[in-house]
């Protein structure tokens, strides 16, 4: 009876060590699958994982790729530069500067109103819409055609209407850009064309641009890929980033043999938003999606350094 009952006791006990050995196995097989999850407010194994989105290597990728002899970068918020090359550099800005033209005509002009065209305007050199000296055109279509087609004559015409005459019209636009935040553009045409003493920089086209994109009736106009006239005339945008750079809002080219190609734009991702502006460059298109995917991965590491920030400052708060 006795040995019976120790029998018993024997294989109990040898069952139960079975349970809790296959528990233990289980348990360990389960634990070395459940992911670590580290320290609260430490993200340094993602970081480890994904790794920084901007270096000092990815700033001279883009130094090589990039054929602008200036160049910046800036957050349309809040103004601050995320990228620069030579940006306070004067150059010939071409047609960018015709943003100028365009907001200066918009605060001043009805739509309906109707501009006469002079010789002169008539007589300007390509790009041009080909105006006729014995009509008189609408405010809002010669508008459309500075900042969509950067028709010349649509831009000489308006000045002359605006300040009777080109030349004081200009004064005007370098006064403008001067209260905008500009203050090293110096505007001698409305068109851009180029002209003795005429110059700007890539920071004063991205302030411009930036200013003028808050005005919803400008920042609208500049979203068209093409519009047509009261007249019927079809006006197609030149800012091909419109459908070839993600998140493009609106921007403006210019082109002269003296200025090379230049650009100014705005661009939006996500919540992000920034303005990049180039001049003197050989090769537009690829400069502006090289810049514009460099500044979205800078806003993103400069919004994780600013998140970081906060966080420890709560840290010390609550401490």
């Amino acid at each position: 009876m006795y040995s019976a009952h120790r029998s018993y006791v024997l294989i109990l006990l040898l069952s139960c060590t079975g349970f809790l050995f296959t528990f233990s196995s289980v348990y360990t097989a389960v634990a070395s699958t459940r992911p670590v999850l580290g320290k609260a407010y430490d993200i340094s194994n993602i970081k480890k994982r994904i790794g920084p989105l901007v270096t000092a290597k990815t700033t001279k990728q883009l130094n090589r790729k990039i054929s602008s002899r200036s160049a910046i970068i800036v957050d349309a918020v809040s103004g601050k530069t995320l990228y620069a090359r030579n940006p306070d550099t004067q150059r010939q800005p071409a047609s960018t500067i015709k943003v100028i033209t365009g907001m200066i005509a918009l605060k001043s002009l009805s739509g309906t109103e109707k501009i006469p065209v002079s010789r002169k305007a008539a007589r300007q050199p390509r790009s041009k819409i080909y105006l006729d000296q014995k009509k008189k055109y609408k405010a809002n279509d010669l508008i459309n055609a500075v900042l969509l087609a950067s028709a010349n004559d649509a831009s000489v015409a308006i000045a002359e209407k605006i300040a009777g005459s080109e030349k004081k019209f200009a004064q005007m636009m370098t006064l403008r850009a001067s209260l905008w935040g500009a203050t090293r553009t110096v505007c001698k045409t409305a068109t851009g064309l180029t002209a003795k003493g005429q110059k700007s920089t890539a920071r004063d086209l991205a302030t411009i641009f930036r200013y003028a994109m808050q005005d919803p009736d400008f920042s609208k106009r500049m979203k068209r890929i093409k519009v047509r006239t009261t007249e019927g005339k079809l006006l197609r945008n030149h800012n091909k980033a419109l459908w070839q750079v993600d998140g493009t809002l609106g921007g403006k080219t210019g082109y002269t043999n003296a200025a090379r190609q230049t650009y100014v734009g705005k661009f939006k991702r996500g919540n992000d938003e920034i303005i990049v502006a180039i001049m003197g460059s050989e090769t537009m298109w690829s400069d502006i999606k090289n810049l514009v995917d460099y500044g979205f991965k800078k806003k993103v590491a400069v919004n994780e350094t600013m998140r970081n920030l906060s966080t420890e400052i709560e840290i010390i708060a609550e401490l």
